[in-house]
């Protein structure tokens, strides 16, 4: 074999350098299966991800229908038990139908390239998860990126478009802040225009509306023609998968034009009975989205943050990535596990903590946060 001079994969090394300089550089760091600090760091937002009825129902599937799906679901990874989930969910949500992915992400990928297209507008917030924007970028749409949460212009872009179709994309929870997205004032915008509004739910679903039905429903949008949702369920449901609901003609035609539907396996049985179980837990036990935004309520008061949060996500802007990171790690000394946003998840200069509050957080957990993070964040702060 021919000897090269320069490995083609030399650059690697002078990226690596670049990131550990600005503080960029991540790592992974397995958890252990019963965790010694306090969580505000998960996305288990009503703590079932070790509820024994979920651990059941995943458990009960796994026994039930084997360890994987076997196939993508149009060969052979479709069961009853995906089925009677997906209409679970649906009804839950004020859905007509569901369709569950193995992933949020996929989910996301799915709804919004099968439902846009060449010759079509995708108009999406600047703050929209990756996936919504690799969707964007998978669509072969005309996109046009609009500053956060800035309606008029939405309403500027497809007012100029040319194209017939027009899909306007956007979080109803966004994931880095937890500020609400004006779902109501986009979906007026977007009815006046003839426009598709897809929604992501991924952080409403189980903390807002009634129940936790997410932030359509609290609207009065839930099951509106022209109104797509997409969620995950590895957050409120403590489980893994994603899913959209919509109209059963957005069911039919997802099955036949999403891709990663038709070339993906399946979702695996255990998260899928685990999430059905989730579902029945949430929906006999209403009071957990309202403990979750009470907690993130009494961590914001911790924290000195200003604004009220609307979900379960608690926002702590500290500015430098070197800064939120030391932060993070004098957290994590405390016995206190929180998240550590940098870029490009967030904009250069707004590194932060992101706290997540969780329904089964008790006296004791906030006292602990209390002292904690009262001491970090003045060490940071200053």
């Amino acid at each position: 074999m021919t000897q090269i001079d320069t490995s083609p994969l030399a650059w690697l090394e002078a990226v690596e350098a670049q990131r550990c300089q600005a503080g960029l550089r991540r790592a992974l760091r397995p958890r252990p299966p019963v965790s010694t600090e306090l969580d505000l760091a998960s996305n288990d937002y009503l703590g079932l991800s070790q509820h024994p009825y979920v651990i059941e129902g995943g458990v009960d599937a796994l026994r039930t229908w084997g360890a994987g799906a076997t196939g993508s679901r149009l060969v052979t990874g479709n069961t009853a038990l995906h089925e009677e989930f997906e209409c679970a969910l649906a009804e839950f949500v004020g859905a007509a139908a569901g369709l569950v992915f193995s992933s949020g992400y996929a989910a996301n990928l799915g709804a919004v390239v099968g439902l846009s297209g060449p010759g079509s507008l995708l108009v999406s917030d600047a703050h929209s998860h990756a996936s919504l924007v690799d969707a964007c970028r998978l669509s072969r749409a005309r996109v046009v990126v609009t500053a956060h949460r800035d309606v008029d212009a939405v309403d500027a872009a497809l007012a100029s478009r040319d194209e017939e179709r027009a899909v306007v994309i956007t979080e109803s929870v966004f994931s880095t802040d937890g500020a609400l997205a004006p779902v109501r004032r986009l979906h007026e915008v977007c009815r006046r225009h003839r426009a598709l509004l897809i929604v992501d739910e991924a952080h409403g679903l189980g903390v807002r509306g009634a129940g936790g039905r997410g932030v359509l429903h609290e609207l009065g949008l839930a099951g509106a023609p022209d109104v797509v949702m997409t969620t995950t369920l590895s957050k409120a449901l403590g489980s893994q998968g994603g899913a959209v609901l919509a109209s059963t003609a957005v069911r039919d035609h997802l099955i036949d034009a999403a891709r990663p539907f038709i070339f993906d396996t399946g979702l695996a049985p255990a998260a899928v009975g685990a999430a059905l179980a989730a579902l029945r837990v949430l929906s006999a036990e209403p009071w957990r989205p309202g403990a979750v935004l009470w907690h993130a309520g009494a961590l914001a008061q911790i924290c000195a943050v200003s604004t009220a949060p609307q979900s379960a996500v608690v926002s702590v802007i500290l500015g430098e990535p070197e800064v939120a990171l030391a932060a993070a790690a004098a957290c994590l000394d405390g016995g206190v596990r929180v998240g550590c946003f940098r870029p490009p998840t967030v904009p250069a200069g707004t590194s932060r903590l992101r706290l997540t509050a969780r329904a089964c957080l008790g006296a004791d957990d906030l006292e602990l946060a209390r002292t904690v993070l009262t001491d970090v964040l003045g060490a940071a702060r200053r």
